[in-house]
């Protein structure tokens, strides 16, 4: 713990740091709203009791940002500043919000508050003129945001044209896009029916579902959309009520459930009402917005630096119960990956009895500083798994005992790796250690992998007897060998040798997937399959070279090449080849070879997506690295490049190449299949050239 409040402001920072990292880019949170914000408010009361500690980089001064989360999507800058809301958990806070609200407008009390429910999905923003569809962005760090129209266009309750009278000429209106519960449950479902990590909750599977590469999955993901927010330059509404009921008469979907108060024990009943009537919705929801209604009161009130001073959102409770921390297990997944779970007293929470919890990792139990012996605050929420989010110190006794995490694999002893950006530890020993072994032979024979007649139970029984160590020693057994096994008789025997002679017409892209490189998903392994066409390419690509694949980062590429260049590896690769598994495909053939043997990086703003300008790269025989190097062949730059790529080409003395330059390198542009209404996609521009900013923002 810190000892002064300057090391306690830039440990608060490092962490919401890190959460909102976390939380934005790889949804994959591990800490709870409450605790968010209980860290963010005390960092926000240090800093303003001490201003001279106070910076422009701080957590309080920005937004979380999913900006770089994903690759493939442009960048394009919010005509509007895309902001966040304050974050209140008593009606008490609600009441100094419609206080100060009272004193900003200097004493008027004539004025209403629109009350909403707060949908838990990822913020939208989508652009409509003369009716139509033409841009949908993330909130991205409120400045700017992902282009995510070609995704948005498949969510059904998004309308691409609107109906009705009076549309504005052009307009923005906000939302969020959420996933509701029966989409959730199924999608999940299948994720751990191909042994891939599900979601933690909705929020983050709309989210990871939203930033998809392939366009043509959105549609399978159930997503759902609720907008909230008009923006119009010449607003002909009074009220925020007024212009959301006039969205829905265009076919906009704006959601029912709100309600105009005149005071704060109206307000007061909203919040009280939903507090229990949202466990009956089929979607998810962790709040109340309250909003002043008027909008030219709104003006009057303005914003803060992060935070407009006419909406506050409530925040209701996760369920969390009281309990006793027995003892931690330390499980050992598929890829080595340590997770610590605590071992509770039995209490019941949200309907269930719950004897089990996540503690994530090493850095979440020095967060909470949880021993064993102490008595534990648990959630469900939206989780899966149960999580600790607090110890009660007011029961701590002198005999709890401090955690001591495990600095070597708790099943085979190999001592534990962390890398530097990882919140895991790993057990190295991927061919030595029994549970990534048993884990990893599991994972190959499941439906979206192999599909072989396999059970956990089988695989513990070839595992202990010696039969099987490896998916390749599978393909060795023989019916005399399954038959020595108990309870299996000649029929199971058949059909698992029947199951494994069918597993060699399984495309190498599930193959791939079956292999179980750490981080490899199926979607993953389909990119990789399409890009390379063979095992053999794969092995023999650089990082850089898999890095230049769609979907693929550098965790992702080091994570292959290591799996690639393991001589344990290796071999099992050459034994599934004797055995006669596809490890190769149809490739897709170039258009020309005329860029061959090149590197191009794309940087910035283009007259098509980035996505396609890589298309036509590789159609021509060349690579898509993500990131310029020495042996990068040109730098394509659009508007707005990154001035970090543009740096390191200077100092590589790598060429840069405008778009039309681009071009006539290939022999002229390529005809480009657009959606509706791509022609109208890139960001209005003012005579500068730059997305136009006014000083009018709203979140």
């Amino acid at each position: 713990m810190a000892n002064t409040v300057e090391e306690r402001i830039k440990e608060l920072r490092k962490v919401i740091e890190k959460a909102n990292e976390e939380y934005y880019k790889n949804n994959a949170p591990s800490l709870s709203d409450y605790e968010f914000d209980s860290l963010l408010n005390e960092l926000i009361s240090l800093e303003t009791a001490h201003p001279e500690l106070v910076s422009e980089d701080s957590p309080t001064r920005h937004v979380g940002s999913d900006l770089g989360s994903t690759k493939g999507f442009r960048q394009v800058s919010h005509r509007y500043a895309m902001l966040s809301l304050g974050n209140t958990y008593s009606i008490g806070e609600v009441g100094d919000f419609v206080q100060r609200a009272v004193r900003g407008l200097e004493g008027k009390t004539d004025f209403t508050f629109s009350c909403e429910l707060k949908f838990d999905g990822t913020a939208i923003c989508l652009t409509y003129r003369r009716g139509t569809l033409i841009r949908a962005l993330t909130r991205g760090d409120g400045l700017a945001g992902d282009d995510v129209t070609r995704n948005v266009i498949h969510i059904p309750s998004i309308p691409k044209v609107l109906t009705g009278e009076n549309i504005p000429e052009e307009f923005e209106i906000r939302g969020e896009i959420y996933m509701p519960y029966a989409s959730f449950d199924r999608l999940n479902s299948e994720k751990i029916e191909a042994d891939e990590q599900p979601f933690a909750n909705p929020r983050n599977a709309a989210s990871g579902s939203l930033k998809l590469q392939d366009s043509s999955l959105i549609a399978t993901r159930g997503l759902e959309c609720t907008l909230y927010h008009f923006i119009c330059e010449n607003n002909p509404f009074k009220t925020h009520t007024d212009a959301l009921d006039a969205c829905i008469g265009w076919g906009l979907p704006v959601s029912g459930h709100r309600k105009v108060c005149r005071d704060i024990k109206e307000i007061d009943d909203y919040i009280d009402y939903w507090d229990t009537e949202r466990k009956k919705l089929s979607f998810p929801t962790d709040g109340v917005v309250i909003k002043v209604n008027e909008l030219d009161y709104q003006k009057e009130l303005g914003f803060t630096a992060k935070s407009p001073r006419w909406a506050v959102a409530y925040k209701f409770q996760a369920e969390r119960a009281l309990t006793k921390l027995l003892s931690v297990d330390y499980q050992v997944g598929r890829t080595g990956a340590i997770t610590p779970v605590a071992n509770l007293e039995k209490v019941l929470l949200s309907g269930t009895f719950v004897k089990r919890a996540s503690m994530h990792n090493e850095d979440q139990i020095r967060l909470h500083d949880i021993h064993i012996g102490d008595y534990v605050y648990i959630e469900k929420g939206g989780e899966i798994i149960p999580k600790i989010t607090g110890v009660e110190l007011s029961k701590r006794t002198p005999d709890v005992e401090y955690i001591v995490y495990p600095t070597h694999c708790p099943i085979c002893g190999a001592e534990l790796v962390r890398d530097e950006d990882e919140a895991k530890s790993f057990c190295p020993n991927s061919f030595g250690c029994s549970e990534q072994i048993r884990s990893r032979m599991f994972h190959f024979t499941t439906r979206k992998a192999m599909n072989i007649l396999a059970g956990e139970a089988t695989i513990n029984q070839f595992y202990e007897k010696g039969l099987a160590r490896t998916p390749a020693d599978f393909y060795d057994l023989t019916l005399q060998q399954l038959l020595t096994l108990d309870s299996w008789k000649e029929k199971s025997a058949k059909n698992f040798i029947a199951s494994l002679k069918k597993s060699l017409q399984v495309p190498f892209d599930r193959v791939l997937f079956a292999l179980g490189i750490r981080y490899v998903g199926a979607q993953t392994a389909k990119s990789l399959a399409q890009h390379f066409g063979n095992i053999d390419a794969i092995m023999a690509a650089s990082v850089e070279e898999l890095e230049a694949v769609g979907d693929i980062g550098k965790v992702i590429a080091q994570s292959v090449h290591e799996a690639m260049h393991n001589e344990d590896f290796k071999n099992e690769i050459e034994r599934l080849r004797k055995a006669g598994l596809q490890l190769s495909m149809e490739k897709k053939t170039a258009r020309s070879n005329i860029l061959e043997g090149k590197a191009i990086v794309v940087s910035g703003v283009f007259s098509i997506s980035r996505d396609q300008l890589k298309e036509i790269i590789t159609d021509n025989g060349g690579t898509t690295p993500s990131s310029v190097s020495k042996k990068t062949t040109y730098l394509l730059t659009g508007e707005n490049p990154g001035p970090e790529k543009v740096r390191k080409a200077q100092e590589c003395n790598v060429p840069l190449l405008s778009e039309d330059e681009f071009y006539e390198l290939i022999g002229g542009k390529p005809e480009i299949t657009s959606i509706e209404g791509a022609k109208s996609l890139s960001a209005d521009r003012n005579e500068s050239g730059k997305d136009e900013i006014t000083d009018l923002t709203l979140f």
